[in-house]
């Protein structure tokens, strides 16, 4: 396993081990030894799959505060998706900065998200199914979106959403979610 730096603290990239030959891989989701030596204390306790349909399908922009604040590892286990994740911290030197990467199955890497950031994505491939590992449980009442064009957070996404729930259009941008 392999961490790289996103630019904002503790948001990073997990490439993952991966072996492969004539019959397929096999590849490890998480290991408690490896995070422990990379210096990374997520103790996944939940887990959960988000599949979506169509390409340009998107999710987001989620976190939970308080008490229900969580860290995720982030995998494509079908298909591929852009994923964001935005730095909500107060005092946060990249506050409200967003960073973005491509996750496929082909690329055998994961990102790593810290509370304290809102989270979303968008499908790039029909059929594409998201890995989910958190190290609290959800909480409904400490769920909180905003918009996932908040003009605020200025997200480069890669196309417009062709799918997306009533919920998350509706979010308000993130100042008037507080």
């Amino acid at each position: 396993m392999r961490t790289i730096e996103t630019g904002l603290e503790g948001l990073r990239i997990v490439e993952l081990a991966s072996h492969r030959d004539e019959r397929g891989g096999f590849d490890r989701l998480w290991c408690r030894d490896e995070f422990a030596a990379a210096d990374l204390a997520f103790r996944p306790i939940q887990s959960s799959l988000s599949t979506n349909l169509r390409a340009g399908t998107l999710r987001g922009m989620h976190w939970q505060e308080g008490a229900g604040a969580e860290t995720k590892l982030v995998r494509v286990v079908h298909g591929a998706i852009f994923d964001v994740a935005v730095d909500l911290r107060p005092g946060s030197p990249t506050r409200f900065r967003w960073y973005g990467l491509w996750l496929e199955v082909a690329v055998n890497r994961a990102l790593l998200i810290p509370p304290g950031f809102a989270h979303g994505f968008l499908s790039q491939a029909d059929d594409s199914a998201v890995l989910y590992m958190m190290d609290a449980p959800h909480e409904p009442a400490a769920a909180r979106g905003a918009r996932w064009d908040d003009p605020r957070f200025a997200i480069d996404w890669p196309g417009a959403p062709v799918v997306i729930s009533e919920r998350d259009r509706t979010w308000p941008d993130f100042g008037e979610a507080r």
